[in-house]
């Protein structure tokens, strides 16, 4: 059971664990305690082998309102500042093995964008907005580039990074931020629905293709479809392949599907 007092809620059903943000008080900003019970969160779904998805939730009407501007105020006489370690929970989602997806009911902001970026799928209320609002306080959006960077269209990018302007669910669905946006009725509906697709997939396969997704663009194609056959194909011999090839002709679940 989780501790009423901590930051991220931890719950786990049928496959899924969601990491729930429980800071309201402070719109869920990512503060020093909450960023560091996130990265444990993470690395105890990754750990659990009955774990095949990562859901990213929060409580209160705000998904993310990025750094904890108090708390970074109070660290400056130190010369350091907490959003440095955002850069660790953003690595942490993005190279998670398994599925992330990111329930954003509420309004994101500046670290928070990067977050939702980060994560594999993202669904958002069409009713939520975000806004990357580093240049209005004087600070630029630098570390969530590494993740927000590789989902934005180049010029949506360049837009909304220099304006700063609030924007919409539909818009941050047109723009590659999110996977979808949805009415925030459908929003849960919506999730099950990834979520219950996503279970699906063999766990070792799921980690391959996110590999695959995060792979540079190749400067020898030969080379590439060398690397990539051999790949496919020592997935195929393996004892997840043999399963799903098996359980494909079988006409019924694979083994790892989780059963309710």
């Amino acid at each position: 059971m989780t501790s009423p007092d901590r930051l991220v809620r931890v719950a786990t059903a049928r496959g899924v664990t969601t990491l729930t943000l429980d800071s309201p008080h402070n719109r869920n900003a990512l503060s020093t305690p909450l960023m560091t019970e996130l990265l444990a969160g993470i690395a105890e779904a990754v750990a659990d082998d009955a774990v095949r998805v990562v859901v990213l939730d929060h409580t209160g009407p705000v998904f993310c309102s990025g750094a904890d501007l108090k708390e970074t105020a109070a660290a400056y006489a130190s010369g350091s500042v907490p959003a440095g370690m955002l850069g660790d929970v953003l690595v942490a989602v993005r190279e998670c093995p398994k599925p992330v997806l990111a329930r954003v009911a509420g309004p994101a902001r500046a670290g928070g964008l990067g977050l939702i970026a980060a994560a594999d799928l993202a669904v958002c209320a069409s009713e939520a907005t975000f806004a990357f609002t580093e240049v209005r306080i004087g600070v630029i959006p630098a570390v969530i580039s590494a993740t927000v960077l590789p989902r934005l269209h180049p010029r949506a990018a360049a837009e909304l990074y220099l304006t700063g302007d609030t924007f919409d669910g539909r818009r941050a669905a047109e723009v590659g931020l999110v996977t979808a946006a949805v009415p925030a009725g459908e929003l849960d509906a919506a999730v099950a629905r990834y979520c219950a697709s996503l279970v699906r997939g063999a766990p070792g396969a799921l980690a391959g293709t996110k590999e695959l997704l995060r792979r540079p663009a190749a400067t020898d194609l030969r080379a590439e479809v060398a690397d990539l056959s051999a790949r496919s194909t020592g997935y195929f011999l393996s004892d997840e392949g043999r399963e799903g090839v098996a359980a494909f002709r079988e006409k019924r679940d694979a083994a790892w599907v989780p059963r309710d």
